[in-house]
């Protein structure tokens, strides 16, 4: 959701940002590679070492970045195929290291039941698949805006409820994780639905290479 919504109202912040590093010669991917580097090493070093305050505030700043070299991208007249798939990939190593931390995290030092580490697994995967759900759905021509728990609604119930546990609020990450991993697995079904709505779902896919593409000769015979 706020992935649609949210952007307009963080230009005011982004946009300088974004002026300032095109001033300093930065490019988008070398923002994306460099976000990406940040925000997977605290979340790996700090999450496992108990240091959870930290981790969601420098997590959260790292990952900022990920608005900005797309800022960036279109103020220098619009981003490259490349790019985006970098970006992509990126996003997806840092989700992977955030939920692989917090598990390590929760299944060492929280002493947490085998059910919360089951929701922060289901959190882990489905961060992935939510993602791959909708790339797959555009790269077939489906429109896949929106969605119940986007990245951005992952980043911030995950380090919130991260900041908070640090602070000592208790169950903090265990409702924020089980809001998530609910979220997650609705956001999966809801992107599929979308995708099953679209008027080209109905399409044949080409045959893959070095398939037959056409089996209707041999209707009939056994």
């Amino acid at each position: 959701m706020l992935g649609v919504h949210g952007r307009k109202p963080a230009q005011v912040i982004v946009e300088p940002v974004a002026k300032f590093m095109i001033k300093l010669g930065v490019t988008p991917n070398q923002l994306t590679v460099v976000s990406a580097i940040l925000t997977a090493a605290v979340a790996i070093v700090l999450i496992p070492t108990g240091h959870l305050v930290w981790a969601a505030i420098l997590t959260g700043l790292f990952a900022a970045f990920d608005m900005i070299d797309g800022t960036v991208a279109r103020m220098q007249g619009g981003g490259t195929k490349f790019g985006a798939t970098l970006d992509a990939t990126c996003d997806r190593l840092t989700d992977g290291a955030l939920f692989g931390a917090i598990t390590w995290w929760l299944f060492y030092s929280y002493g947490a039941p085998k059910a919360l580490v089951a929701a922060s697994l289901v959190c882990l995967v489905a961060s992935q698949v939510i993602s791959y759900v909708k790339a797959r759905g555009e790269a077939s021509g489906f429109t896949m805006d929106g969605g119940l728990v986007e990245r951005p609604e992952r980043l911030i119930i995950s380090l919130v409820g991260l900041g908070l546990t640090g602070l000592g609020v208790p169950y903090a990450i265990d409702v924020a994780l089980w809001v998530l991993a609910v979220g997650s697995v609705f956001t999966v079904i809801q992107r599929l639905v979308m995708a099953g709505k679209s008027p080209l779902a109905s399409e044949h896919t080409k045959a893959p290479a070095g398939a037959k593409a056409d089996y209707s000769d041999l209707s009939g015979t056994h």
